[in-house]
């Protein structure tokens, strides 16, 4: 719903920008940028999973002696502000979406066909955390550093407006840590930072003149992000919930592996020889 809402104020504040002009021409290269806001979907039931015999299959169980499950107190999808789930969590950080981009379009009569590569930045943290009955916590974050994109764009003219919809590539560099109240346990970090999916969207753009265009766009970008995992071993008795199945310890991954957000953006550019 938040997604459809962002499409359709872009839009609404582009038509009201549709004041008759002469027929703008779209083909050619254009140099731009973008500036605008990211924010995440609500991720309130992610979890973090558990691989106790490190067969490379998460979902496990991790039991105390008694058994008893040593995470019963539970999950938060944010940062954990203390050690039980009492202490609350502070939600995931959204924040400003800002990038350049380079394309190339193509026009048949009213239709607008091309491609464009982006280079952007969004100020967003995404984080989950686990309790267990020590008491004690445990937190994954990821940040995003920078994610570039290949995109097709297809779309219509008419007048001086461009509606379009967009879909394409993305790769990105994501920032990984883990932090934990627990002194007992020694804990490992392994993955690589750079991830990758797609991007889809749409948007409108209004051709001022001598080249120059304003536009709204919204995109969606979709990251695969499930090679980064935490290994918690010893030094710790033999009773430890952490190696009482393996001796060389307990793996953690993030419950939720795609690393997902909405960007909505302001856009200007200038498109050579228009």
């Amino acid at each position: 719903m938040t997604r459809l809402f962002a499409t359709s104020a872009i839009c609404a504040v582009l038509m009201g920008l549709a004041t008759p002009a002469a027929a703008q021409d779209w083909n050619g290269p254009y140099i731009g940028g973008h500036a605008g806001y990211a924010f995440q979907p609500d991720d309130d039931g992610e979890t973090i999973l558990f691989d106790t015999d490190l067969d490379g299959s998460f979902g496990d169980t991790v039991f105390t002696t008694a058994p008893a499950n040593a995470f019963s107190p539970g999950f938060c999808g944010g940062s954990a502000n203390g050690p039980t789930p009492a202490d609350g969590c502070s939600d995931d950080e959204d924040g400003l979406d800002y990038g350049l981009r380079a394309g190339y379009d193509w026009q048949f009569g009213n239709w607008v066909v091309g491609g464009v590569g982006e280079i952007a930045s969004s100020e967003i943290d995404d984080s989950v955390s686990a309790f267990s009955t020590t008491p004690a916590r445990y937190t994954m974050t990821r940040e995003l550093n920078w994610v570039a994109a290949a995109r097709a764009r297809g779309g219509y003219a008419f007048s001086n407006l461009l509606f379009y919809g967009t879909a394409g590539f993305a790769w990105a560099d994501v920032e990984h840590s883990f932090s934990t109240s627990n002194g007992v346990n020694t804990f490992t970090e392994s993955g690589d930072d750079e991830v990758s999916g797609y991007q889809l969207g749409g948007g409108v753009e209004w051709g001022m003149g001598g080249g120059w265009r304003v536009g709204a766009e919204y995109i969606y970008t979709n990251l695969d992000d499930d090679d980064y995992t935490v290994r918690s071993g010893g030094p710790a008795p033999a009773t430890n919930p952490f190696i009482l199945v393996n001796a060389a310890g307990t793996d953690f991954r993030r419950g939720d592996e795609e690393f997902e957000f909405d960007s909505a953006r302001v856009t200007l550019s200038y498109r050579f020889g228009g």
